[in-house]
Order: C-alpha cells, then structure tokens, then sequence
C-alpha cells in the first residue's frame, strides 16, 4: 500500500487528523504540544483505495535547544519514505516561524504535498485559510479534524494524488521472506552476503516502501522474492525518528511477506522489542523464523545457544518458532538462512488429511476430556483443516463456547506434536455442529 505522512509542528491537530481518517482513537489527543510518545501507523480507505497513514505527531524533542532540528529531521525522514505527505497548519494561530521552516524543506518534495489547514471549524477560518497559499505548496484544504467538515473533499484529492497501483502478477506463487527486526543488527549485511552468493538473481521488483526493491533469487532451484526491509539511508541526528521509521518498514515488510526472518543480535540479546515484533508477525500468521546475528562475537560454553533460546522464551518469544544461529561478517551458517525459511513456508502450505487429523484429535480428547461447560459434557464431533497458507483447522462440538484458551493450547500442542508446523502459527477455531452422517 502506498504510504500518507502527516507532518506539521506539534499542536496542530495532526493526531486528531490520523484519528479521523482512520476513524480510530489511537492516537493521544492533549492540548499539550507533544503528548503523542509513541508514533502510530494505521490503514485508512476511501473510494476503493486503500493507504497506510503515519501520524507523526507525537515529537518530543531531548531539549528545547534541538526542537528545530528534530522537527527539520522528521521531515527529512518523511520525504524519504513517503508517497503523499499531508502538511497540517493550525488555521487558528496562522503561519508561523516553524511552519516556515517546515514549508522551505517540502518545497523541494518530489512528492505530492497536501496543506491541510485544520481547525476551520467556521466560515472565517475557512476564509483565513486562504494564508496558507503563501507557503508556496500544493493546494490548500480548510478542515476540521474535530468535526470532519471538509475531509470528503480532502480525501478524494489524497486518493487522486497517490501513485498507480503497481500490477500483481496473479500467478506468482513465489515464496517472500522478509528480513526483520530492529536497527543495525545485520539485516542488510546478511541480505547482501545471500545476494552475493546467488548468481541466478532473476529480476528485481519495486517494493512498497518508497525507493526500495525486492530481490528475487534462486535457492536450491526454487524462485523466492527478498522482501527489502534494508535501513535508512541517511543518518538521523534524532535516534527515535530513525527507530520510528526502521519499526514502519518493518510492519509493512511484515505485511507483504509469506516468512518473516526476525534477526537479533547476539551481542544485546532478545529485548522486549524483539518480542513485540515477533507477536506482530505471529498475529499476522506469518512463517517465522529467528536468526541470532553476530553469534561469532559471542563466547560460548557447551550450552551458550540452548541458555540463549531459553532465556529469549522467557522474555516472551514463541514455543514453536526456530532459532538458527549465524554470523553476516563470517557467513556461518548464513546459508541455512534461506533454507530454513522455506521449511517453514512448506509447513505452512501443509495440509492434513481429515482422517489423520481426527485420529489425533481423538486421541487427544481421549488423553484429557474439555472441561464440562455449565454442567454440561463438551463433546469434539469432528475437525478438518479448512484452509492452509496459514492453516486454520476448525472443530465441530456441541458447545463451542465451552472450549477455554487453555484447552485450544492443549489441542494446538497435539497437532505439532503429531504434524510439526515449526515455525507456523495456527488457528483453531470451534463450531456449533454435528459430526457429518
């Protein structure tokens, strides 16, 4: 999807825009400049498009001394990654200093910019938007973000200002896997080490991200598509924009791929960032896989790798995903990468007999009955695999509502006991329905 960055100095109304636009309330509201901490993404459609929007509002610059210039970086950072970026001045308080500033650094987009005078919740504020064509931009819009007044016309000026929706190949099957995960822990490194082995490199592909390409390649003579989550390319005085922007390549890297490669290094450890990425990705039910990068700057004991992975579970990674350890710098082990990806793609892409399943399941039961619902029996009758890609396996009894979490777990346990499934979440869901006659 093509990518919509707001942008604008702080109090401007920018996290009320993203709220109504994504008709959401994600972003914290406060007449406080600077409240928004955390830094949001969200989808927004309209008129049969459908756009990622970034709400950058939530600046907070380390002193008053860098507020300029974190406000300038931000912007920076914004024109290298988006494809329409909607530049929002408080109609209320006019033009100021730092509009100006902001506005000399667009001048110079190649992007569409879109000015958004917002807060022009009247007749003359809208009037008093008019101002806002001295700033030498594109057009100007008189909104209220509050309201929504305006915004119909805005959004359809935003959908006709996106780039052309690049044509799919409907019959490209081939396996896209992702490098994933925080700043400067070899994502790149490691792409280019794979690139540089293969000589067979088919073609590249446009990505999503702005001025990014996907590599396809041959492995083992099967065709799979690199998904590029490489790192930005100019370096950031002001550290949480960079984080903010690596963590918006990542989701949408997440979004597009079939097996999404979390690298960590080895150095640091599995942090808690680590941790939420990978649910993302499992919540996605996406393959995954883990890579503990820079493993050659590690000392290591006879248990260094099983001590790594136990600790990495107990910050809070998952049960049936796969560690593999590797150096970029070195190469070891680096070309077990790939093939590991792919086991997990095929794992993914499995599907299981119906009689082979309910033997399981049966056995399952049979081992430990569900717990009795409202004193009554839960009875299983029967369970098939509706779909693969990413399975989903439903389960037909006569009180669904009576199979706990706990009890899921259990069966979910069953199945990758019996079926594997490493590195493949799963989905199980239950069924009011008798076993067919």
């Amino acid at each position: 999807m093509p990518l919509v960055a707001i942008v604008g100095r702080p109090n401007v109304g920018k996290s009320t825009l993203f709220n109504r636009l994504t008709e959401a309330r994600q972003a914290i509201v406060h007449d406080e400049a600077g409240v928004t901490r955390d830094r949001i993404y969200g989808d927004v459609e309209w008129g049969g498009r459908v756009f990622d929007l970034v709400d950058t509002g939530g600046l907070v610059p380390r002193s008053a001394e860098r507020f300029e210039a974190a406000i300038r970086e931000q912007v920076m950072l914004t024109l290298e990654e988006a494809d329409v970026i909607l530049f929002v001045v408080d109609v209320e308080t006019g033009i100021t200093d730092l509009d100006q500033e902001v506005a000399q650094v667009l001048r110079r987009a190649e992007q569409p910019v879109l000015v958004v005078g917002n807060k022009a919740d009247n007749d003359l504020r809208r009037m008093e938007a008019a101002e806002l064509w001295s700033l030498g931009l594109g057009d100007v819009f008189a909104l209220s973000a509050i309201n929504g007044s305006g915004t119909g016309d805005f959004l359809d000026a935003v959908i006709e200002a996106l780039p052309e929706q690049p044509d799919v190949a409907e019959d490209d099957d081939a396996p896209r896997i992702a490098f994933i995960g925080r700043p400067n822990v070899g994502k790149s490194s490691l792409a280019n080490l794979l690139l540089g082995r293969q000589r067979s490199i088919v073609t590249e592909i446009a990505g999503t991200t702005r001025d990014s390409v996907d590599a396809r390649m041959e492995v083992n003579g099967r065709e799979i598509v690199l998904v590029d989550t490489a790192g930005l390319r100019k370096k950031a005085r002001v550290k949480e924009n960079v984080e903010f922007y690596s963590m918006l390549r990542t989701e949408r890297a997440i979004q597009t791929c079939d097996v999404a490669v979390l690298l960590i290094d080895a150095e640091r450890g599995f942090e808690a960032q680590d941790a939420k990425v990978l649910r993302e990705a499992a919540d996605m039910k996406k393959g995954l896989v883990v890579v503990v990068n820079k493993w050659d700057l590690v000392e290591k004991e006879t248990n260094t790798a099983r001590d790594f992975e136990r600790a990495a579970k107990e910050r809070g990674t998952i049960d049936f995903v796969p560690f593999l350890y590797a150096s970029a710098l070195t190469g070891q082990r680096a070309d077990k990468v790939l093939d590991l990806a792919l086991q997990v793609y095929d794992e993914r892409n499995k599907r299981i007999p119906t009689s082979k399943l309910n033997e399981v399941v049966e056995a399952a039961v049979r081992a430990q009955y569900p717990p009795s619902w409202r004193g009554n029996y839960v009875k299983i009758n029967f369970a098939t695999q509706v779909r693969e890609s990413p399975p989903v396996f439903a389960f037909f009894c006569n009180y669904p509502q009576g199979i706990k979490e706990s009890y899921k777990r259990f069966l979910e346990n069953r199945l990758r006991d019996a079926f594997g499934f490493e590195g493949v979440p799963l989905t199980l869901s239950f069924k009011a329905k008798s076993k067919p006659q």
